[in-house]
């Protein structure tokens, strides 16, 4: 319960979408109820592109404009891209995710299918849109710094300048393009895979949340260590932390696998894993922490249908063994088929 997923015996009141009364119980059936997740860096447009034998470097297979990805997206007929996009919507939907938030290709074009890829299951979303798609988005998705010019900076106050939230992918492959991104001041930062210790306590001193990708990470050979990204000196310094999966290219957009990788490779505490997971809500000003008065973005999870009767610790066994099968209900806000 709360925002610390303190362990408690309750039966939880919910009306029109909303916790209305959290009462305090003392037996309780084989269920656990904790948060939703939200994926916090999601590419699903390369859902065209799933999978494909494609060697090369991370430049090769996915910068703009000419990265493999990219030509297959300009080649990808719109029901195609709108479709590509729904499978993996709903992909998400059944491991446990309730919202994302994704960088678009493809100008407003691009932006209104990924919105209508998400008609049918409407999860939480916040779309940020690049090449003028930022228009019809939520935000602006900007790919690393080097990949502009001196344009960048009015591109980001013009967005800025229409309410529009900033996105940066900065400190992937290295270091370098950290400081720039930081100077454009954006409401989340995404990787520093290679972030340095003085760019750390710069992005914790603004308050700058960071969406990490760590799978993606080594997927793309950018990290090949739990040096990288550098999680633990992130998490000392006090910056939030929010899971991504990044290209759908290349992983599948699942938050549980991503925080059982997080645990065995990396080591990161349970407690904060979990909050890693859910945290990504704040991007689209929601909360996803169970509390009087927040939206109903739970999971019903009935351990009698698994091991998970057996746990020593709750929170642990969320992160390591969550199977979407033991859940109770729909996880989507539609009928999954």
């Amino acid at each position: 319960m709360g925002d610390e997923f303190e362990e408690r015996n309750v039966r939880i009141g919910v009306t029109n979408g909303k916790i209305t009364a959290i009462e305090e119980i003392s037996r309780v059936p084989d269920v656990w109820i904790f948060p939703g997740f939200f994926n916090a860096h999601t590419h699903l447009g390369d859902t065209v592109a799933m999978d494909i034998d494609a060697p090369g470097s991370i430049g090769d297979l996915v910068a703009p404009p000419d990265g493999l990805k990219h030509r297959m997206l300009r080649a990808a007929s719109p029901q195609t891209c709108v479709d590509a996009m729904n499978a993996s919507i709903r992909t998400m939907a059944q491991t446990g995710t309730f919202g994302f938030a994704d960088f678009r290709e493809g100008g407003i074009n691009g932006v209104r299918y990924l919105q209508e890829a998400n008609r049918e299951c409407s999860l939480d979303s916040a779309i940020f849109g690049r090449d003028g798609g930022e228009a019809a988005g939520d935000g602006l998705g900007v790919s690393s710094t080097r990949h502009y010019g001196e344009e960048l900076t009015h591109i980001v106050e013009t967005a800025r300048a229409n309410g529009k939230k900033i996105a940066i992918h900065a400190g992937e492959k290295d270091s370098r393009d950290v400081d720039t991104a930081l100077s454009l001041d954006p409401d989340v930062l995404i990787h520093c895979t290679h972030a340095t210790p003085a760019q750390i306590t710069n992005i914790a001193d603004a308050g700058i949340p960071v969406a990490i990708c760590p799978r993606s990470n080594w997927k793309l050979g950018v990290a090949s260590s739990r040096q990288n990204p550098p999680v633990h000196a992130m998490i000392d310094a006090g910056v939030e932390l929010m899971l991504g999966t990044d290209n759908v290219m290349f992983v599948q957009p699942d938050i549980a696998a991503e925080m059982a990788f997080c645990h065995y490779v990396y080591g990161i505490d349970s407690q904060k894993i979990l909050k890693m997971a859910v945290a990504g809500a704040h991007i689209t000003g929601r909360d996803y922490s169970i509390v009087e008065g927040n939206d109903a973005r739970f999971i019903r999870y009935n351990t009698a249908r698994s091991n998970a009767q057996f746990s020593k610790n709750m929170v642990t066994t969320i992160i390591n063994r969550f199977n979407p099968r033991d859940c109770e209900g729909s996880l989507l806000m539609c009928d999954l088929k």
